[in-house]
This record gives structure tokens, sequence and C-alpha cells, in this order.
């Protein structure tokens, strides 16, 4: 089979195409024939050593495909099941081998790519808006990378949880997806104080929450954005990590809260796995999600999405097309 593979961390030109045995599976796991990769953040820390993995490796942590063999004991799935899952290494792949319990079944009126593309940044913008600051009608949220893949998902599913959203972008072509996935107001941070904004907008309080993927450029914006008691839910660094802080700084804000989340603690359980997968795959299927593929590349042009993700010249989803 085909594969992308990692020998050692670097830029995108370490993402080489090579030659593999097609693997067995395991007691436990499912062999997927990937029809589509998901091209995320998360795969550039692999890359870059910043969340390392054992050299060499293939990177990818979100796929969808149809399994076509199980390992001993499996019987979550069986062989031409359609299934997506995130948060296990592997996809750039044509096959990829996946714990049987991490699978989740695509219903038939879903189409492959966008259950690929929903999966991780899907459940990502679930976890931050159902769970880790539940939003609630009356809730304003400040959305960094608003047109962005998790973004955009992120501010369609505050919308439904009936808060208040502030985007914020930095061209006006994404103020327009933004603006289209329901954000109330939208900020272009290359001509605007987001923290300014933000207070100006909530009458001087600052706003119940910050979602920032940006990390080291928006931190301490984001911080300032806060109102008494807010929280800062940091879940990602597109910017570069944000350095150490003095936890007294949050007491000086307001008695701040702030926390450092990850999609693996909050779907470790399968029963919260298929609740939160089950909810983004039932509202594809009636149509009251929008996921928006960004462009689908070819698996031999691992490298360059990784650049146009790296160059944040994406808006939306970039996927890998497989065995599509």
């Amino acid at each position: 089979m085909r594969a992308i593979r990692v020998a050692a961390y670097g830029g995108p030109e370490v993402l080489r195409l090579e030659e593999l045995p097609v693997p067995e599976p395991g007691p436990g796991e499912a062999r997927v024939r990937v029809a589509f990769a998901g091209v995320n953040f998360i795969d550039v820390y692999h890359r870059t050593g910043l969340y390392p993995l054992a050299l060499p490796f293939t990177p990818g942590s979100e796929a969808a495909g149809v399994v076509d063999a199980v390992g001993e004991g499996v019987d979550a799935v069986a062989p031409g099941d359609r299934v997506a899952y995130a948060g296990q290494p592997g996809a750039y792949a044509e096959c990829a081998i996946v714990q049987a319990d991490r699978l989740v079944h695509i219903p038939d009126d879903v189409a492959l790519d966008l259950a690929a593309a929903a999966m991780l940044q899907g459940m990502t913008a679930h976890y931050l808006t159902h769970s880790t600051y539940a939003l609630g009608p009356g809730d304003t949220a400040l959305v960094h990378a608003a047109a962005g893949g998790v973004g955009r998902l992120l501010v369609q599913l505050a919308k439904r949880r009936g808060a208040r959203v502030i985007g914020t972008v930095s061209t006006e072509a994404k103020a327009v997806l933004a603006r289209g996935a329901g954000a109330d107001h939208v900020v272009r941070y290359t001509v605007e104080d987001f923290r300014e904004v933000a207070r100006r907008l909530t009458d001087g309080r600052g706003v119940d929450v910050v979602y920032d993927s940006v990390g080291q450029a928006t931190f301490e914006g984001s911080l300032d954005s806060l109102r008494r008691r807010g929280y800062l839910v940091l879940f990602g660094q597109s910017s570069g990590p944000v350095p150490p802080i003095d936890p007294l700084i949050l007491n000086r804000k307001g008695s701040l809260f702030l926390t450092r989340p990850s999609l693996a603690h909050y779907t470790a359980d399968r029963r919260e796995l298929i609740g939160r997968a089950g909810d983004l795959l039932r509202w594809i299927a009636a149509g009251e999600l929008d996921v928006r593929i960004d462009r689908v590349l070819p698996l031999a042009e691992a490298a360059e999405a990784h650049r146009l993700l790296e160059g944040r010249k994406t808006a939306g989803k970039v996927l890998l097309a497989i065995g599509a």
C-alpha cells in the first residue's frame, strides 16, 4: 500500500510517499481502507516533533473509509461497514489499523468526505461548546480564527446553544465566511483590536469565554477580553506555543479560568465518543451543520497540504483523497 512516512522531524518536505506492506489487524483492531484523510494542525505538531511520535511514523489522525478486515474479538464493526474515526495516527495511507472501539458508523446519507472532514474538528467544536464551557442563552463567546475548519463549526454550534458570537478573522473574504456561519459580529484583527471590540460589545464587561486556537499571538489579548471569572479555552497554537506564565496573572485580571483541553480526554469513553460523533453526523445528514471543505488533494501532495495549512491559506477543511 501507499503511505506517507516521516523518518525525521522537520518541515513539510519530510513527508515522503512510500510503499509499505498491507498491515493485518490484531485483537480488538480493524483495518480500514481509507477513502479520505483529514489534514489538521495536530499532524503538523507530530511532523515537527512538538507532539513527538516514535520515528518513523505515518501521520494523520482522522479518516473515513470502509472496514475490510477485523481482528479477533471485534464485534463493533464488520467488513463492509462505512466508518470514520479521529485521534489515532496513521491516516495518511491506503490502509489504517484502528482500535475498533474508536470507529463510528457513518449514516448512509452522509458522504465519506463530509464524515472525514467532520470528525476531529467537529468533535472538537462539540466538546468545547457543550462541555469545556457549556454555552447557553445569554453567553457571549469570542472565537478566534472563526473562518477556519474548527472556527466555522464552533460558530455554528455556539449559535445552536443560543450564545452570541464574536469571531476574529484576518481578511474580508474570511469575514464573509464567519458571518455565513452565524457570527453576530466579526473583527478583522488586522485593522481592529479585538480586545476593544469585545469590551465595547459587552458594555465593558468582557466576554464569558474565549475559544483560542491561535496561541502565542492572541493569548494576552484573549485574557484581556474576558469578564471577571471568565474562561480562556486554549485548544491550539497555530501561531506558536504560549510562553510560561505566572498563574497570579489570572487573579489580577479577574480570577480567570484557563484550560488547555484535548479531544482525547473528551472522547475517552466510547459512549461519549458515539454521542458527540452521532450528534454531528445527524446534524450533517439533516442539513443543519455546514461542513466546508476548502480543497481536496491527492495523497502524494500531503506536503503541499501542510504548507497551505501552516500558511493560513485555507478557509475550511483540507482533505487527502486516498481511496475515493
